[in-house]
């Protein structure tokens, strides 16, 4: 592989212009679709398998046209202070409002609370639900507009009205935070690099494959069902791996600069070199990330599929476009150790102490037993809060008091009880019954007896009678135990019912639904670890021709990875640091969470790996001990793994501004899951495995030795004759500083 890469590198390096055209080319034909494409809404969320997913199908095959998974919303009126909103003047206001609501073409239909009964007890709270024939993301702005109206006119008449439900679903909005975080990586990269020029690759590569790769989910949404959180997904994690795949490869041009190597054969060989690395780093990323499709849930399935493609754009991009600009930046791109005049004039390359990688690497090995106990108690304790994990998907309830959703969601609670956020919806299927009206009777009466229901509506036949719909109000808020517990006591009684009225009971609704996707995320979670980290140990046996390298890799993860939900249970459950992060109401944490972070920090997490630990086995096969081997290794890699890892954070930290809970809870988890991974397991964690481990850390079956191929990451075969006189000015001192 190196053999064809550097050859690659060479080959994009002499024939820049024919490689910048093609880039600018896709680009620009991404953008152009992307432009001229329908507008996309949001993706139907359906749960393949689950109960509340069969019900909504049973329902759609029942009662046609009643758009079971249409957007909803409810308008929630409260009469001003000592009034009731029976009152003559209030109910006028109201049902005026209802009359404007039942106005537009998408709309299903209105229910007037006076005739549905949708009037609190003290008579100050009342609501109408609104049904739409289009989910939330895919209604008209003409259709918002108008209840958004409405909803003004009844303000205007003298009453507090917020609108609940998902019909005022929006596109996530992340502010300014996204531009900070790509100031942050700009700042960085000039820090590393010491030339604006050098700095600047990675930027531009990075924002041209995020560019293509968001265009091109943009085209495609419509076509393909993609929702807006799958473009943010693929920009959070495009732009990070875009601009650390970039920065491997400008960083190990540099070095081959320092070696006195000419500027065409230094970006060869650093694309055979460093370009093994990202090819490999990249691999485990879109294993990773192609592997959530083992979860069976098709939204979460097109988002890593579709953040996947821009990893392997980024991939691409790194291995040829880098090395075609560095042809057009020529001398403006330094050698290692040198800085522009601009930032500091010139210095002279391998000269003065020791650089930090190299005396950390040093005292790690020295002190190995230390730093490993240290280090692992550290993410231990970091860990702890994890083990009171609550999952769960957000609702109303979850929003910043500052919007309407939020306010109505309060109201609701304060004139009906929590449970009239997360009404359960019941379906019976009656048609092998013999009497489905018996069947619906008794189903209703037995519903009733149970703990914690508060109300059940009358049943809601279809055409032919023999389904019906009931609707159950719980006590408790949706996202609570007992309200789950009501969920499953309901389904256990469906056993008994169908034994004696030979009817199926089915329970759905936002909340049911929520309830399943939980469920089948907790049951994917141990088969999706076990095919990922089996994978990619497996291809990580293959890059680092060891056994015990893989295998301390795949443990390492799992304690930053825990380290790191410990730390998203502490701030968005327990509220630790919560108005720092922006998180105005804590909660259970998002259900998706853990099977995400598992699979996207294990892809990451492998980038910092692959790039430290390939520098290291490259100078244990070329002669050097273990121990010299951990030291060159952090001396070439410890400044730029660092700074990768820096522009990661920051990338990933400025989505923590999103307005989305998802997006925002993402953000956090992801930044400091890297945090932990780059800077405790990677940088401290490995090398000290290492360091006890010595030889051993090496050794492979010579059986399993003949049988894997060889993939030469190291770049063995780039070793000409011509090229061994280059001497490493640095390494006799390293010997000297780690006793070899």
């Amino acid at each position: 592989m190196a053999t064809f890469l550097y050859r690659l590198g060479r080959l994009a390096f002499r024939r820049r212009h024919f490689v910048a055209l093609i880039w600018v080319a896709l680009l620009t034909l991404a953008g152009v679709g992307a432009a001229s494409a329908p507008v996309a809404g949001s993706s139907s969320f359906s749960i393949p398998g689950t109960e509340a997913q069969k019900a909504f199908d049973l329902l759609e095959q029942r009662f046609p046209g009643m758009s079971a998974d249409g957007a909803t919303a409810r308008v929630v009126f409260k009469a001003p202070g000592g009034e009731k909103v029976t009152a003559k003047d209030n109910k006028a206001v109201v049902e005026k409002t209802v009359k404007e609501l039942r106005d537009g073409s998408e709309v299903a239909s209105v229910a007037d609370p006076f005739a549905a009964h949708a009037v609190s007890k003290d008579g100050t709270v009342a609501y109408a639900q609104v049904k739409y024939k289009v989910s939330g993301m895919q209604l008209k702005d003409a259709s918002k507009d108008a209840l958004k109206e409405a909803a003004q006119g009844a303000r205007d008449g003298g009453l507090t009205v917020e609108i609940g439900g998902d019909a005022l679903s929006a596109v996530p909005e992340t502010g300014a935070s996204e531009v900070i975080g790509i100031a942050v990586a700009a700042v960085v990269l000039v820090i590393t690099f010491g030339s604006l020029v050098a700095a600047g690759l990675p930027l531009l590569t990075a924002l041209i494959g995020v560019g293509i790769g968001v265009s091109t989910i943009t085209a495609l949404a419509n076509a393909l069902d993609l929702g807006s959180t799958t473009s943010t997904l693929a920009m959070m994690i495009g732009l990070a791996v875009g601009i650390d795949y970039a920065l491997f490869i400008v960083s190990r041009y540099r070095a081959e600069l320092a070696e006195g190597r000419e500027r065409e054969e230094a970006a060869g060989r650093a694309v055979g070199t460093a370009g093994s690395a990202v090819v490999f780093a990249g691999l485990t990323v879109v294993i990773a990330l192609v592997g959530l499709a083992v979860v069976n849930i098709p939204m979460l399935t097109k988002m890593g599929v579709a953040a996947a493609g821009t990893v392997a754009i980024a991939v691409l991009i790194a291995l040829t476009m880098i090395p075609a600009l560095l042809g057009y930046a020529g001398r403006k791109v330094k050698p290692a150790g040198e800085k522009s005049r601009l930032l500091g004039g010139r210095r002279a390359a391998g000269k003065g102490r020791p650089n930090m990688g190299t005396r950390w690497a040093s005292f790690v090995v020295r002190r190995p037993l230390a730093v490993l106990l240290l280090g692992v108690v550290g993410l231990g304790a970091a860990a702890v809060p994890a083990s009171q994990l609550q999952l769960g998907l957000p609702d109303d309830g979850s929003q910043p008091t500052s919007t309407t959703q939020r306010r109505a969601y309060d109201l609701l609670s304060e004139g009906f009880g929590p449970g009239f956020n997360g009404p359960l919806m019941v379906v019976v299927d009656a048609k092998a019954s013999d009497d489905p009206e018996a069947a619906v009777t008794t189903v209703t009466s037995d519903i009733k007896r149970m703990k914690d229901v508060v109300t059940v509506t009358p049943a809601t036949y279809n055409k032919s009678g023999d389904t019906a719909m009931i609707t159950v109000i719980p006590g408790s808020k949706p996202s609570s135990t007992t309200t789950e517990d009501l969920v499953h006591g309901i389904r256990d009684a469906g056993a008994g019912i169908k034994a004696d009225t030979d009817a199926k009971l089915l329970v759905t609704g936002s909340t049911a639904m929520n309830i399943d996707v939980s469920q089948k995320l907790n049951d994917a979670l141990v088969p999706y670890l076990a095919l990922v980290v089996g994978l990619a140990f497996l291809l990580l046996i293959v890059v680092f021709r060891s056994i015990l390298v893989p295998l301390k890799a795949a443990l390492g993860f799992l304690l930053s990875v825990t380290a790191a939900l410990g730390a998203v249970v502490a701030v968005f459950q327990w509220g630790w640091l919560s108005g720092l992060m922006g998180v105005e109401e804590t909660g259970p944490i998002m259900s998706m969470m853990p099977i995400f972070m598992v699979g996207v920090v294990f892809g990451l997490a492998m980038d910092y790996e692959v790039f430290l630990v390939t520098r290291m086995r490259e100078a244990y096969v070329h002669g050097e001990t273990p121990g010299q081997a951990i030291v060159t290794g952090f001396r070439h890699g410890a400044r730029v793994v660092t700074a990768a890892a820096v522009i990661m954070i920051a990338v990933f930290s400025g989505f923590i501004g999103s307005s989305e809970s998802m997006i925002k809870m993402i953000g956090f988890g992801l930044a400091i899951a890297v945090f932990f991974d780059a800077f405790v397991v990677r940088m401290a964690l490995v090398p000290a495995v290492l360091a006890l481990l010595g030889r051993r850390a090496w050794w492979l079956p010579k059986w399993l030795d003949r049988v894997l191929p060889n993939v030469d990451v190291e770049g063995e075969g780039l070793r000409a004759p011509a090229g061994a006189d280059h001497r490493d000015p640095d390494a006799d001192q390293d010997r000297q500083l780690v006793g070899v």
